[in-house]
């Protein structure tokens, strides 16, 4: 498939990009990246099979960085997508803009700035939570390095596959660095949905370079890569 890797943005994908990149191309991808979001508007689009956004697009105060799209390539995004093209959606790339509600009608939810939150990195066991979903093929439950987000969107019309279960937990959190009681319960890891013709998977996994680098990990972006473009 003819693939195109958008990249960049607060969060360490100068670590994980590249390792995306590599998996992506030894499974026989012909993969283009950019950090150039303008991609989204040029007729160049209609050559890729599928959209990875690997990217945080919003404005990020504690690093000073604004990533956020233009009016123009969030339209021919919803287009692209909406007109029967693949996406895949990994991690914080599913962090809804302040001004732009409508991105998690495409994602199907995620990372919410200002109201979700996550325990600090470390280990965690994957739960496949429905093996009979195409994305959870040669997948069993592994353990990972990730970080486990919580209190984020979650919208109806979700096919849910991957879960993460957490114990209550108070935790440093925010800039002020303040304890913040971290409820348990089990999340939504991994899913999929419909946007208009087109076919989305969704994973909030994936933090950075030891996250990529983990084989499971790379099972689930192919497969979620082979289901959007019809071949899962």
């Amino acid at each position: 498939m003819n693939l195109l890797v958008i990249s960049g943005g607060g969060h360490p994908y100068h670590e994980s990009t590249p390792v995306l990149l590599d998996f992506l191309g030894k499974d026989g991808h012909e993969v283009k990246m950019t950090e150039d979001a303008s991609i989204l508007t040029t007729d160049e689009m209609q050559e890729f099979d599928a959209l990875v956004f690997n990217t945080r697009r919003e404005f990020d105060a504690a690093r000073d960085m604004d990533m956020t799209l233009e009016e123009n390539e969030r339209v021919a995004l919803s287009q692209y997508v909406g007109g029967g093209h693949g996406f895949v959606c990994i991690h914080i790339s599913g962090c809804r803009p302040t001004d732009w509600r409508e991105y998690h009608d495409i994602t199907g939810g995620g990372w919410i700035s200002g109201e979700s939150y996550h325990p600090p990195y470390g280990q965690f066991t994957v739960n496949v939570s429905n093996s009979d979903h195409p994305c959870a093929e040669g997948l069993e439950d592994f353990v990972t390095n990730d970080e486990l987000y919580m209190n984020i969107a979650t919208l109806t019309g979700n096919d849910v596959f991957l879960t993460g279960a957490s114990e209550d937990g108070t935790h440093a959190w925010g800039a002020d660095r303040a304890p913040t009681f971290m409820p348990g319960g089990t999340y939504d890891l991994a899913w999929t949905r419909a946007y208009g013709n087109g076919k989305v998977f969704k994973t909030t996994l994936g933090h950075n370079g030891l996250s990529f680098h983990t084989p499971q990990f790379q099972r689930l972006i192919l497969n979620g890569v082979n289901w959007v473009t019809d071949k899962g």
